[in-house]
């Protein structure tokens, strides 16, 4: 992800970042209590209180402003944790924060300095709740679609631009003192800063929305909005589209870092339930068939996304440029995991988990999202194959073999992470995107959006392996020995669905084929499942131990 600002070398120390995350807990315990939660959640209500507490008095805001412009400047790493807690506490409160960062991101990205400074530092000095206008009603993620237009204009003798066009589904839209909007100037996309009571501007109903109801979204209709020639973002026409994908990376990462946040809030509800649910004598911890379906697979699904989430933040905060892709990683495994998560939280808490009255209901209602705004998971899955089908082809196949070598010397030196597995993953992934370069299978899109998936799982279970041994996570209180088992969990789901399903899809879109069968070692993969029972009943019991009723 290339980035041509200061947000690449921004990051604060470790003991800011703690009483960041430790102020907005507090908070939270204080101002944010699930009755309140539930209730903005049953009245559909934008709380601008709330707001007001975490920009106003907590600033928290300016963890996401370069500290040239009055912020803490905040890098990748710190804004994961933070979206993680905010996501925790309410994913409704969370987009709204996400909306102001977002909108702030062309400026930072594309601004001219004298653009940065007057805006930057009118958003850190006022707290000023920002939009992202770039989604269309026909156009969805689909930015090269754009409908609405900046057209030149001489107005009160001044150069200006009219805005004429319909944004859809924006966050913020209707409460916002700015909004960034993405139109099509004769020079190409471009972003535009209008602010709130600019004539021909108007933002639509409050929308009725099945999650994230504590978030205001709306459409934003633009009626000869008539802007000056000075908020065109950079100076220059047609630069809107490289400022938007220069993000993807970032922003991708912050609303991974909701879906685990989400995920992991309904998980956490359901473990401490299990504990206090007696049926057949005993609790539901006690009991396989409960934790290793309800509990034990998203665990593992959660912390493997959030290997992937900090292995791509650090590479973001160093300034390794063209990220992107591992960002569309990062969101697809943890937003997945995360929806999955509360899905099963619900089941998990049987009735009660289906009623309002309990938290994981609504929880699952919001994290739902995740998978859809910044990125479907579906154009994830067309992003991640896309650009990891051509890496395989200017490597001649030798990308995912190289790494496959990288994870089996890592097993000689660490046998209890899982990397034998990772890597036999990665060889399973060489093979079948060569069989479908070989007949041609990524013309069918089904096939393209299928290896999308299994890029994500393989290279997830890699980076698993490669964290677990050398840095785990600190965040989550479990020992290293579980998170070893997790990452070998998650390590043999990866080889065997890379293998099965990959080969299944390369021979219902070509043929059968001896050759591709033959070149897949099935009995390695079988054997690599040995001891994943064990390893799920390790996992059970850290779970309890480490989130007791």
């Amino acid at each position: 992800m290339a980035r041509g600002d200061a947000r690449l070398s921004m990051s604060i120390d470790a003991e800011t970042l703690d009483m960041v995350v430790s102020t907005l807990r507090e908070y939270a315990e204080r101002a944010l209590k699930p009755e309140r939660l539930l209730e903005l959640d049953r009245i559909n209500e934008f709380p601008e209180q709330v707001h007001h507490d975490l920009y106003g008095d907590i600033g928290l805001h300016l963890l996401f402003i370069p500290q040239e412009y009055g912020g803490m400047g905040g890098g990748a790493h710190d804004i994961y944790r933070v979206s993680e807690v905010l996501a925790r506490i309410d994913l409704g409160i969370a987009t709204g924060v996400l909306a102001t960062f977002l909108g702030t991101d062309p400026i930072t990205v594309g601004g001219t300095p004298e653009q940065k400074q007057r805006w930057m530092k009118r958003i850190a000095e006022e707290g000023l709740l920002v939009a992202y206008g770039a989604t269309e009603p026909q156009a969805g993620s689909d930015l090269t679609s754009l409908k609405t237009t900046a057209t030149p204009v001489t107005h009160e003798g001044r150069t200006c631009y009219a805005l004429n066009g319909r944004k859809q589904w924006i966050s913020n839209g209707g409460v916002a003192a700015i909004w960034l909007i993405l139109a099509n100037a004769p020079g190409g996309a471009s972003w535009f800063v209008v602010e709130r009571g600019n004539p021909g501007i108007t933002a639509g109903k409050h929308e009725d929305k099945h999650g994230i109801r504590a978030s205001n979204t709306t459409a934003l209709f633009l009626e000869d909005a008539i802007v000056p020639a000075d908020n065109l973002v950079g100076g220059v026409e047609g630069q809107g589209l490289v400022q938007a994908q220069a993000v993807f990376g970032y922003t991708r990462l912050m609303v991974a870092a909701f879906g685990l946040g989400g995920g992991w809030s309904a998980l956490e509800r359901a473990i401490r339930y299990a504990q206090e649910r007696v049926a057949g004598g005993s609790p539901l911890i006690r009991k396989q068939g409960f934790t290793h379906k309800l509990l034990v697979p998203n665990a593992v699904r959660l912390e493997a996304a959030r290997a992937f989430i900090e292995f791509t933040a650090e590479r973001i905060d160093s300034g390794k440029p063209d990220l992107a892709t591992e960002g569309a990683i990062a969101k697809y495994l943890a937003t997945e995991a995360g929806n999955r998560a509360a899905e099963d939280a619900i089941q998990a808490l049987g009735g009660y988990g289906y009623t309002r009255e309990y938290m994981v209901e609504k929880i699952k209602r919001d994290v739902r999202i995740t998978t859809i705004y910044e990125g479907t998971s579906e154009i994830l899955e067309w992003t991640i194959a896309r650009d990891r089908w051509q890496l395989h082809l200017k490597s001649r196949g030798a990308h995912y073999l190289d790494w496959a070598r990288r994870a089996e010397q890592l097993h000689v030196e660490r046998p209890d992470v899982g990397a034998d597995n990772a890597a036999l993953a990665l060889r399973a992934l060489a093979t079948v995107l060569e069989r479908c370069r070989a007949d041609k299978l990524t013309r069918h899109q089904h096939v393209l959006f299928r290896l999308g998936e299994l890029v994500a799982l393989a290279e997830g279970a890699a980076v698993f392996a490669e964290r677990a041994a050398r840095a785990p996570t600190k965040v989550v209180p479990l020992p290293p020995s579980t998170i070893g088992a997790m990452s070998r969990v998650f390590a043999r789901e990866a080889a065997a669905r890379v293998a099965f399903e990959g080969a299944r899809w390369a021979v219902a879109a070509g043929k059968p084929d001896a050759d591709l069968l033959g070149s897949m070692d099935w009995n390695q993969v079988l054997a690599g499942q040995a001891g994943g029972i064990e390893d799920m009943d390790v996992i059970a019991g850290s779970l309890a131990q480490t989130f007791p009723a």
